[in-house]
């Protein structure tokens, strides 16, 4: 079969790089919002999603983490658990994960070859080219419904809910982890558009759980569900959890959800991260209460503590001791700011971060800046990025209030020779923080962590 295509042609992909050269070749077609491609996709392959059960993740932070919490535990509950994610920080294969483990780059390329005229076909009709993530879309669903045939998707959706090409599927649940101001120039500006299209996920008589904090968020989302028959588990009303300790090697928090309380000991960091693991809790109890899912307290114990997620308050370097963190939105900013102090101890930080040309940076900016002594700005590997000298004018700008007078800005727009002044500007006793776009951060994790074979990308 890795020979023939439909039709009886010779294969057109023959390698590793091949295939992903000719997926990342439909980039420049852009996020075009809309399930009328994939839709046609899926049925000329037979409608394969229809034979999968999914957990389907929208939000604007957190997706990632809520993505591990319930990976992890469902694999050490025994379950086999097909992991489907966005943005990959090392390898393209990264997003297309079974129990843990990547695709096999052959069986990549293998449906990356079934995949290939019929995306040629639907690009010459009227519908146009499907884009790079429709593509990497079919190839999750043919991965899983056709090689792996896992008990359990965990489906991550890419941009919004709505629209989102993710939303192909029907859950089993349904999960919105939160919502802020992240791609609004898709998904509208306000919180309630934004909520509006991140609840486009629920789906009729699909139970749905979230930790959305704000009034007029909640409310649409309560609206939706309430409009599709959903039952609603909302943090705060049909279960709540507290943070009870923490330092740098982790962290325990309370659950109380409408069937049982626990306390629950996870590994990644952050005060944010028990609210996105009482929202993987709160999921985990529904699949437990109403599917039938067979979830054992020591093995549940034992997922949700070795559960870990890459990028995300991660140490990567202990002398100079160097944290990376992929916030690049307001609300990513002011997570880390809390979450920084209460962690670590140190006398001077210097922060390294480079942004895309898309973000709100304003208001990441006054939630990070007063934290900062050393700015080092600079430029991601990668096409839609911020020019560092025009970061500098907006910090410029924010200068008089939000940063300490004597911070000292550095501008320099290769990546890796910013990284070597962080490196050089951290001191014994200082913290160097990476932060901003993942693109920054996969390239920075994977140079200090020696990893040679890292493509990094959306």
């Amino acid at each position: 079969m890795s020979d023939t295509i439909r039709g009886g042609g010779a294969a057109p992909l023959q390698s590793y790089d091949e295939a992903v050269e000719w997926i990342n070749g439909l980039i420049p077609f852009g996020i075009r919002p809309g399930l009328e491609r994939i839709e046609q996709l899926m049925s000329m392959l037979g409608d394969p999603q229809r034979h999968l059960k999914f957990v389907h993740i929208a939000g604007t932070n957190g997706k990632g983490s809520t993505c591990a919490f319930l990976t992890s535990v469902l694999l050490k509950c025994g379950y086999d658990v097909g992991t489907f994610t966005s943005p990959y920080i090392t390898r393209f294969t990264n997003r297309f994960q079974f129990n843990g483990t990547d695709i096999p780059d052959d069986t990549l390329v293998l449906l990356a070859n079934r995949l290939y005229p019929l995306v040629k076909e639907i690009a010459a009709s009227d519908l146009g080219s499907p884009t790079m993530f429709e593509v990497s879309t079919a190839l999750a669903i043919l991965y899983y419904a056709t090689v792996t045939f896992p008990d359990v998707v965990v489906w991550e959706t890419g941009l919004g809910g709505r629209m989102d090409v993710t939303n192909i599927v029907s859950p089993i649940v349904s999960v919105i982890t939160n919502v802020g101001f992240d791609h609004t120039d898709i998904l509208g500006d306000t919180l309630e558009q934004i909520a509006g299209e991140k609840a486009g996920i629920i789906k009729p008589g699909v139970p749905v759980v979230s930790c959305v904090s704000q009034p007029e968020a909640i409310q649409v989302i309560r609206e939706t569900a309430a409009m599709q028959g959903a039952t609603l588990y909302l943090a705060g009303e049909q279960f709540t959890y507290e943070r009870l300790n923490g330092d740098e090697t982790g962290q325990t928090f309370s659950f109380a959800g409408p069937f049982r309380h626990m306390e629950i000991g996870i590994t990644l960091l952050g005060e944010h991260q028990c609210a996105n693991a009482a929202g993987a809790l709160m999921t985990l109890e529904v699949l437990r209460q109403y599917m039938a899912f067979v979830l054992d307290d020591a093995e549940l114990l034992e997922g949700f503590r070795e559960a870990a997620w890459a990028g995300r308050l991660e140490q990567v370097s202990s002398s100079p001791q160097i944290v990376i963190d992929g916030a690049h939105n307001p609300e990513g900013a002011q997570t880390l700011a809390k979450s920084l102090p209460q962690l670590y101890s140190y006398r001077k930080m210097v922060l390294m971060m480079g942004m895309l040309s898309n973000k709100h940076h304003e208001a990441y900016l006054q939630h990070i800046l007063p934290l900062v002594d050393t700015l080092i700005l600079t430029e991601p590997d990668f096409r839609r990025k911020m020019n560092a000298a025009e970061l500098a004018h907006l910090v410029e700008k924010l200068r008089p209030s939000y940063a300490k007078t004597d911070l000292k800005i550095i501008v320099e727009g290769d990546w890796k020779k910013a990284l070597r002044l962080l490196q050089s500007h951290t001191e014994a006793e200082d913290l160097g923080v990476v932060s901003g776009t993942l693109y920054l951060i996969a390239d920075v994790r994977a140079t200090l962590m020696y990893q040679t074979d890292s493509e990094k990308g959306w």
